[in-house]
């Protein structure tokens, strides 16, 4: 029951947002950290790709396409809430798989102050992710116990 209805709202999007920041966060204080290590390549994770990434989770998730009959959920189903539910998490979980291929190298010599400014960036957008989480919680939690 819990899982469907956190699958409802935008956090399974929000740990997703959450996770990728907290990875790149560690990619980029490793490159402030070995910036002056002779023949180190700064690195960095692909926000775009990640974003492309999420975008097509969250479409694949708000359109479930059955691809056989097996998988198709009816709305008339006694638990069609709990199989949406796991289809959805499924999908959301596609997102983080495979990290490594969203990673790639940069020959360019990158200055401090790009990583710095990029880290500030990742760091902005990992708050505002736990930010909107946290009230996505308060709100489940009124609901739960039927405050207005």
């Amino acid at each position: 029951m819990y899982e469907s209805l956190f699958n409802s709202t935008a956090i399974p999007v929000l740990e997703q947002v959450v996770g990728f920041t907290q990875a790149r966060h560690l990619v980029l204080a490793g490159n402030i950290a070995n910036l002056d290590t002779p023949g180190y390549r700064v690195r960095d994770l692909s926000v775009e790709d990640f974003q492309s990434r999420l975008r097509e989770a969250i479409e694949a998730r708000d359109r479930p396409a059955p691809t056989s009959a097996d998988e198709f959920i009816s709305p008339g189903d006694p638990d069609y809430v709990d199989r949406l539910a796991r289809r959805r998490e499924a999908t959301m979980a596609d997102v983080s798989e495979n990290p490594k291929s969203i990673l790639y190298h940069d020959d360019s010599n990158v200055g401090i102050e790009h990583q710095v400014t990029e880290m500030v960036k990742n760091q902005m957008a990992h708050n505002l992710a736990l930010t909107i989480m946290t009230s996505q919680f308060q709100l489940l939690e009124a609901a739960i116990s039927e405050r207005a």
